[in-house]
């Protein structure tokens, strides 16, 4: 109606027709004069763009037409400006219905560019994701084809083919498996007797048999280190599986695609074959078996791993067990990688039963975290998994040193493995030999020269650019973080909070009195120079707090702090608050202050500090790893007084030094995976 009338308006420029109206009074015609509807800013309408104008006037003077009405004019003019204002108001309420329109239209427009961003953003990472899950397609398709084999689907020739083509073809594979591993082994075999593999590589086919793994069952160093170097061997090129007990504690959290083989496995113990129920998945890209015996249930049915009365005969079962799964499986791995004196007696049983069934081109490697544990026990045990004791119990192999009457587990592995390596960052093979072998020196004297030394660090969970405990992450790119953490330990233990304030730290797990002496006279002298002390105790060994509230408050020194209690949030922010580590030892194979420290960027420094020590030895034996020989040239040789002088005098000099050592590759992949591979490739030449 609006629009109607507005046409019906003239507001062209030339002045409209006369209008014809008819007086109400005689209902004769007259011309209408031109009534101008004038704005608020007193414009006329016609070649303006002002309000509308009417013809409402009397163009012909001679025609005598009697005027309107003053009060019907004025009801006229006030009946057009209510249409021109409700005109004006449906304009700008369709002005505004434009704009929010045109707004709508630049949202879509940008939450479609955001859509799209975020479909490339998925795009990367399902691709990042599908590379990342190539050993794990690969793990579950060699698990799968053990099943065959304990289902008697296959035989143990065909399965050897199979995983060697799996093995050398894990690039296409991936994409070949990736959407029928769903599929009945049926379907499965029929696909894998189609697929056509590459052309063979160089790596080697690994089976650990081995009590740990982190982090499905983990109690201390050895769990961190198979896991970790089993992906460092895998992202080398080599296939590596891990057979562990199903004990009643494992955190299958980041076990996938867990499933039990349909199939009975029967092993050897005590005179008779018992049944075993077989679990596989896959950790971590890396395709593992559970072993679960049936008849002796209870030996992996309890809380703990270890500690039990009869440690022997539980290991003993699932060592034995593993090595007739292996044969059953078809299995023809190039090396059998074991562990401390839990699985030793792998190596006796492995030649002396094993190796003439289908696994004569197999070595043993064994690996030791130390000679500490080695488990010894009367001979004739040893028939229960179905050696013979009588030609066992020999000085040259298994009878212990000390106690003649004995046979010694980890002696069978050193005597009976192609290869021993010795996880020890900081220790040479001699001094290893001579001073940490725990009665084992004469059994190692005569192997010596199967006999390596690998470091060991777990450079994941100690790793200050991603270190969760920390209140702002630094690395040697940036170090802006570690005053950050240095300030937030001085307030955590209402030290004075500065940056520029030297601090020094201490971790150990136990410490001597001639140690505690010393300790005394190193803070008095520091103190005084305004340095700071911390130390944490770990908590391992009794009587350790009390004497250290006892050194505390002997000294009660403002600049100085102990914590009793170990805490691991505070253990990762003392290192990295810390400038300076003081370390009872280099040696030390639990805590590995050294390495640690290095990593968040403290200097190490022997507690112990004589111009002679640790050095000494290292400079008659350079059978130590790379990295032992470099903290030994970098820092051994400094005691606490000079590094405290480094620091206040040349900071430039200092710095450098501790990023240089922040930068060393601690990681499985580093040194540790070298050393492996060439053992292997030793072992099997």
């Amino acid at each position: 109606m609006i629009t109607e009338m507005l046409s019906s308006l003239s507001i062209a420029k030339t002045p409209p027709p006369p209008l014809l109206m008819f007086s109400p009074a005689n209902g004769k015609p007259f011309r209408a004069s031109v009534i101008c509807c004038v704005g608020k800013n007193a414009e006329r309408n016609g070649s303006t763009s002002g309000p509308f104008q009417l013809e409402l006037g009397n163009h012909s003077s001679d025609e005598n037409i009697p005027q309107m009405k003053s009060a019907e004019l004025e009801e006229k003019g006030s009946d057009i400006w209510q249409l021109f204002r409700e005109a004006q108001q449906n304009i700008l309420y369709l002005n505004k219905q434009r704009i929010m329109a045109m707004e709508e239209l630049d949202r879509v427009k940008r939450e479609k560019s955001s859509l799209l961003d975020q479909i490339e953003q998925l795009e990367r990472t399902k691709l990042i994701n599908t590379r990342k899950d190539k050993f794990s397609i690969s793990a579950e398709l060699l698990l799968r084809i053990d099943s065959m084999v304990l289902s008697s689907l296959i035989d143990s020739k065909e399965a050897s083919d199979f995983r060697r083509l799996v093995m050398d073809s894990k690039v296409s594979i991936v994409d070949y498996f990736s959407d029928i591993m769903h599929k009945q082994d049926t379907r499965l075999l029929v696909e894998l007797r189609h697929f056509s593999g590459k052309s063979r590589t160089s790596g080697y086919h690994i089976i650990h048999i081995c009590t740990e793994m982190a982090p499905v069952v983990s109690v201390g160093s050895l769990a961190q280190y198979v896991t970790g170097l089993s992906c460092a061997l895998q992202r080398n090129g080599n296939l590596v599986e891990i057979i562990l007990p199903k004990y009643a504690s494992l955190n299958l959290n980041e076990v996938h695609g867990l499933r039990e083989v349909e199939a009975e496995f029967f092993s050897y113990f005590n005179g008779q074959m018992h049944s075993n129920r077989i679990w596989t998945g896959v950790v971590y890209g890396i395709g593992v078996t559970f072993i679960e015996p049936l008849y002796y249930s209870s030996f992996f049915s309890r809380e703990k791993v270890y500690g039990y009365s009869n440690d022997f005969e539980r290991f003993t079962y699932f060592s034995r067990a593993s090595l007739d799964y292996i044969v059953k499986a078809g299995k023809q791995p190039d090396v059998l990688h074991i562990h401390n004196w839990e699985t030793s007696i792998v190596g006796p049983l492995f030649w002396d039963v094993f190796v003439d069934q289908g696994l004569g081109d197999t070595r043993i490697m064994l690996t030791c975290q130390s000679f500490e544990s080695q488990c010894v026990e009367q001979p004739e045990k040893l028939a229960l998994c179905g050696l013979d004791p009588h030609r066992l119990h020999r000085s040259d192999r298994l009878q212990d040193n000390n106690k003649s009457h004995l046979v010694n587990v980890l002696k069978a592995g050193v005597v009976y493995s192609n290869k021993v390596i010795i996880m020890a960052s900081m220790q040479t093979k001699g001094q290893i030999i001579h001073a940490m072998s725990h009665g084992l020196e004469p059994t190692l004297t005569i192997h010596k020269d199967k006999l390596l030394v690998a470091p060991g660090f777990d450079s994941s969970a100690w790793d200050p650019s991603a270190d969760k405990f920390l209140p702002q992450n630094y690395s040697a790119d940036n170090m802006k973080g570690k005053s950050v953490c240095k300030v937030s330990l001085q307030q955590h233990l209402g030290l004075q909070d500065q940056a520029s304030i030297i601090l020094v730290g201490c971790i150990f797990s136990d410490i001597s009195d001639v140690e505690l002496e010393n300790l005394k006279t190193l803070i008095w002298m520091a103190s005084r120079r305004g340095v700071q002390f911390v130390f944490m105790g770990s908590g391992q060994t009794p009587g350790l707090n009390k004497a250290l509230e006892y050194f505390e408050e002997e000294l009660k020194d403002e600049n100085m702090r102990f914590l009793s209690k170990n805490d691991e949030a505070l253990a990762h922010l003392v290192l990295a608050g810390s400038d300076i580590m003081l370390c009872p030892s280099f040696d030390d194979t639990v805590l590995q202050v050294p390495l640690k420290a290095m990593r968040y960027g403290a200097v190490p420094i022997l507690l112990n500090f004589t111009d002679s020590n640790f050095g000494h030895f290292m400079d008659h034996d350079l059978e130590g790893t790379k990295f032992s020989r470099y903290i030994k040239d970098t820092f051994a040789n400094m005691s606490l007084n000079q590094a405290i002088e480094g620091l206040k005098n040349n900071p430039s000099k200092w710095d450098k030094k501790i990023v240089d050592a922040m930068t060393k590759d601690f990681s499985w992949e580093a040194e540790c995976c070298d050393i492996h591979i060439s053992a292997y490739t030793a072992i099997k030449n």
